[in-house]
């Protein structure tokens, strides 16, 4: 195992960390394991450990219509939901 010699400091908003401390906890890892985790992954992968995209144009209007209630569609039963998505 690799000598740990290095220290991270970061500054978080503190309801983030302390969000995050309680989820780690009941995982049973530090925040220091959680970051080297991390790292290892960025290592391993050659680049962040998951997807990072920006949302294009279409997509932020469909975002903004939605929250405004504009263009929904609304079901009386799943069923109708589904007969409808097998059409698609």
């Amino acid at each position: 195992m690799a000598l740990k010699d290095s220290v991270i400091r970061v500054r978080v908003d503190s309801t983030l960390k302390k969000e995050v401390a309680e989820i780690l906890n009941s995982l049973g890892m530090s925040y220091s394991e959680a970051i080297s985790l991390f790292l290892n992954q960025v290592r391993l992968k050659k680049g962040l450990p998951f997807e990072v995209k920006i949302p294009n144009e279409a997509t932020i209007e469909t975002f903004e219509k939605t929250d405004r209630g504009e263009e929904l569609i609304k079901y009386e039963s799943k069923e109708a939901l589904f007969e409808d998505l097998r059409k698609v």
